[in-house]
């Protein structure tokens, strides 16, 4: 059975909860220096808010994971429905929240770094209050979106059946209509459609910016300036790694979906997806720790401590 391959894929079981380790820790330490930035300012930039709540969100999806990989890799013990249904409803819900989030926060660095010529100089004040509105607007669409598992996510005991999609080994999905499928994929479609195109605009925006930036300081200074990059360029640099990374996993992870529906709920396409999924809330917070030097200082420091000790 799937259950019994998953069970001995020791492969499957050390890179995902690896993946899971790792993903937890950067969080957290994203998380502890952007609530220490606020701490310690009197006018916290929203940006730094936005980045703690982008943090603290993928910290509970791969700590969700890991509990839902426990059941997965090595059952202690058989979940109850009830158990079932609020940990995949809390994932997947948890899931496009950081979805929503990387979205959010690529369109608020853009108007961050958007100069005060720019159209968007009057959202500047106004981003934060905006942007929370159209979170709190995301968190009810995908709750709704999602409520269907609260109802088709069963404990499967002693059940063998082809037509159950196999979520964990105490937890499978009931058959649902193709109706209601094609609704929900639809809708699901539309909805990360509309987000990655908003990203892509936003990332566009923002490296048109910085290359009239760097085409007028040629005009006015001579090469000879220091060649250190910018916080603008630091700043670009980041919402393009972020989002290139981002789209290169969404593709895999919608390819290696549509395989798993093809080939039946192999095993191996369904551990693959997985570790596929969470790979961004993994390795996007290095992404911030290397572009920041706030963040540089901050992990030396912590290292130097540790080594003293």
């Amino acid at each position: 059975s799937k259950a019994n391959l998953l069970h001995t894929d020791n492969n499957m079981k050390i890179t995902l909860f690896s993946e899971v380790s790792v993903g937890i820790s950067a969080n957290s330490i994203l998380f502890v220096v952007h609530l220490c930035k606020l701490l310690h300012e009197n006018k916290p930039k929203p940006i730094d808010l936005y980045i703690a709540f982008f943090s603290i969100t993928q910290l509970m999806l791969l700590i969700t994971m890991g509990l839902i990989a426990v059941d997965m890799f090595m059952p202690w013990g058989r979940w109850d429905s009830t158990t079932c249904q609020s940990l995949i409803y809390l994932h997947r819900l948890l899931r496009g929240l950081t979805f929503c989030a990387t979205c959010l926060l690529n369109v608020l660095w853009t108007i961050t770094l958007s100069p005060r010529s720019s159209c968007l100089t009057k959202f500047k004040h106004k981003s934060p209050h905006h942007i929370s509105g159209a979170f709190l607007f995301f968190c009810v669409l995908y709750m709704s979106f999602s409520s269907h598992l609260l109802v088709s996510i069963i404990a499967t005991f002693n059940s063998t059946s082809d037509n159950f999609l196999y979520v964990t080994q105490s937890c499978s999905i009931l058959p649902v209509s193709y109706s209601r499928t094609s609704i929900l994929s639809t809708m699901m479609t539309m909805r990360e459609a509309f987000l990655i195109g908003l990203m892509a605009l936003s990332s566009g925006y923002v490296v048109v910016l910085l290359w009239r930036h760097k085409k007028q300081a040629r005009h006015l200074h001579s090469t000879s300036l220091s060649s250190k990059a910018s916080p603008e360029q630091r700043a670009t640099s980041t919402i393009m790694l972020l989002m290139g990374f981002f789209v290169v996993l969404y593709i895999l992870d919608t390819v290696i979906f549509q395989a798993r529906l093809k080939f039946k709920d192999v095993s191996t396409f369904f551990c693959v997806k997985i570790i596929i999924s969470h790979s961004y809330a993994t390795f996007s917070p290095f992404v911030f720790i290397c572009n920041d030097k706030y963040m540089i200082k901050f992990v030396t420091s912590m290292c130097g401590r540790i080594v003293n000790v």
